[in-house]
């Protein structure tokens, strides 16, 4: 047993250590330990966390022990004498009150009253700071860092000159202290120092989003753990928004939870081939069809009636969304005819309809064209039903959505289109989740596309109020703030997703966010100064800076970079030319 005591002593022993008057080199490291030795009269709660999340690391140790009350209040006594025989002798000799003798007589009172009392105790407390850089120069500069720091709340440090070493062996975390400087703090004040105020959102469940960024732990969440699985991504372009998603969506897949995802610019094709899934093309010329007017499944528990007027009522914003402003007269007339065109299939509340043949929309245009004062809203349809538009919306449904990573890709559309496209795309969605409840996550990427129209913008809201119902959690992605949150549904979205993912910001948006996500300036200014893929990660009131980090092989499924997507392309091309050649090729 000695013999393995000494084995592992030398492993993780090195093999040198330089020490100099203030400070150690530990292998390529340098290191610096030093000690508060002064506070001001009053502490405020969370003194200590801009130290303990500083990005820099550093390592903090404690120490408390509790005094004897019995000589502390004999020492506090004679303290008091002698404050009170300086305060006489200066009486004595006319001097000017002194308010600095006064204050310490006043404050050995009070403690030494509340000791009496037993309402505090009195504790010996050692705090030591442990640095580390790469050379002396950045050794000196965090000092320097975390010394201005200290001192903005009147709290003081030294170096450990000539104690290094006893300095960095008191903040190892073995609970040992070597250094032995205290300071007396009673336990009101000591209170100050608790709870730790490091975010730490490592949990037992959940996936890794990526590196806390305060203190370089993993931060692992469960979305399913909060009051709602909702989340929201805001990001400028390039900043890693659509490549942070598809890591989560990775991630999430590998723990069993479904994912459907509707993808504005074909990103996601990659991934869904990846994992085996089903990519549907959504497109005039597309063989992919999504007929709006499909029957709901009836979700146990609810009545037919109800299912069917509620889908009624979608239609009816996905025909103003279509058809663009139109008068309250219109859409009675509107109503009417969706009513009229399902009833010509027998489809009407208090008939069993689970079995009959959905209309489509020249159906409705049919209705509307035979109905009074509706031959103008059929004729507006044309473009929908035998028009430019046609080969789009008036088709029987004909996907298969028995698979657990879908992708909706509606890029190939026209910019007209893609609204329409996504208000189809989710109520199909949200039919099939509300049919058979199971854990899922839904992304809308590009979401501001919905949140420019009234009807779409409500829809959406809706999804993300309802969802969690059905085990469903919402990602709603988007770059472009300002019309996100000029929709009068930006702002309830939000407040209805308890994640939130905040990456690289410009600096005509940062100052909207800040005022919605009350930001400090701080992080306004993270914000704009952050790399791709760094950002603020928020989960229910816990809130940290984030770093995302994939590994190799989920970096290449996911990665959209054209210049690595080229290279990669390219040592493709020279290994297959080279196995066509019988030569082993060289990487590039």
């Amino acid at each position: 047993m000695a013999d393995i005591k000494e084995d592992i002593k030398n492993i993780i022993t090195p093999s040198a250590l330089e020490v100099s008057a203030d400070y150690i080199k530990l292998g390529d490291k340098y290191i610096k330990t030093l000690f508060i030795f002064t506070y001001p009269r009053f502490l405020s709660t969370g003194w200590i966390a801009p130290i303990i999340n500083m990005a820099e690391l550093l390592d903090i140790s404690i120490f408390i022990s509790p005094r004897n009350s019995a000589s502390t209040l004999k020492k506090l006594r004679r303290s008091a004498g002698e404050i009170e025989a300086q305060i006489k002798e200066q009486e004595a000799k006319g001097l000017v009150r002194n308010p600095v003798l006064e204050t310490a007589l006043h404050d050995i009172e009070s403690l030494r009253d509340t000791l009496q009392q037993g309402q505090e105790g009195l504790f010996s407390v050692g705090v030591y700071i442990t640095i580390y850089a790469d050379d002396v120069r950045s050794l000196h500069q965090l000092e320097g860092k975390l010394t201005t720091l200290l001192e903005g709340k009147l709290i003081y440090a030294k170096s450990a000159i000539f104690r290094q070493i006893e300095g960095f062996s008191s903040t190892l975390p073995i609970g040992y202290d070597k250094l032995q400087i205290f300071t007396p703090l009673n336990s009101k004040t000591l209170s100050s120092f608790f709870p730790f105020v490091s975010v730490d959102l490592t949990s037992e469940q959940g996936i890794v989003y990526g590196i806390n960024r305060y203190n370089n732990t993993l931060i692992i969440f469960d979305r399913f753990s909060l009051e709602n699985a909702n989340m929201v991504i805001f990001a400028k372009s390039g900043s890693g928004k659509s490549y942070t998603t598809k890591l989560e969506a990775l991630r999430l897949l590998m723990t069993g939870i479904n994912m459907i995802i509707i993808d504005p610019e074909n990103e996601y094709e990659r991934l869904a081939e990846a994992v085996g899934g089903s990519f549907f093309r959504i497109s005039l010329s597309s063989g992919h069809h999504v007929n709006p007017f499909d029957i709901p499944i009836i979700p146990e528990g609810e009545e037919p009636a109800d299912v069917l007027k509620s889908h009624f009522l979608t239609l009816t914003g996905l025909l103003k969304l279509m058809l663009g402003e139109i008068s309250a007269d219109e859409s009675a007339i509107l109503d009417r005819a969706i009513s009229e065109t399902y009833a010509s299939r027998e489809i009407v509340p208090g008939k069993d309809f689970s079995h009959a043949e959905p209309p489509i929309l020249s159906d409705l245009a049919a209705v509307l064209k035979n109905m009074e004062g509706g031959r103008t809203l059929g004729d507006r349809l044309y473009k929908y039903t035998e028009g430019t538009f046609a080969g789009f919306i008036n088709n029987t449904t004909n996907i298969d959505i028995q698979n657990r990573f879908i992708v909706f890709s509606i890029r190939d559309l026209e910019d007209e289109l893609r609204p329409v496209a996504m208000y189809i795309i989710l109520n199909f969605i949200w039919n099939l989740v509300r049919a058979e409840v199971r854990k899922r996550i839904l992304i809308v990427d590009e979401a501001w596309w919905m949140m420019k129209y009234e009807d779409g913008a409500s829809f959406l809201f809706g999804l993300v109020k309802r969802c969690r119902k059905y085990f469903l959690g919402v990602s709603t992605i988007t770059q472009d703030v300002e019309d996100f949150l000029r929709s009068p549904f930006g702002r309830p979205i939000i407040t209805n997703s308890s994640m939130q993912i905040l990456l690289k910001q410009s600096p005509s948006t940062v100052d909207l966010l800040a005022k919605t996500f009350n930001l400090t300036d701080g992080e306004k200014t993270m914000l704009l100064e952050v790399n791709v893929g760094q950002g603020i990660f928020s989960a229910g009131l816990k809130r940290t800076a984030i770093q995302i980090v994939a590994s190799y092989l989920e970096d290449k499924i996911i990665t959209t970079n054209p210049e690595q997507l080229l290279r990669e392309q390219k040592d493709a091309e020279a290994e297959a030319a080279a196995e066509a050649a019988g030569t082993t090729p060289q990487s590039s």
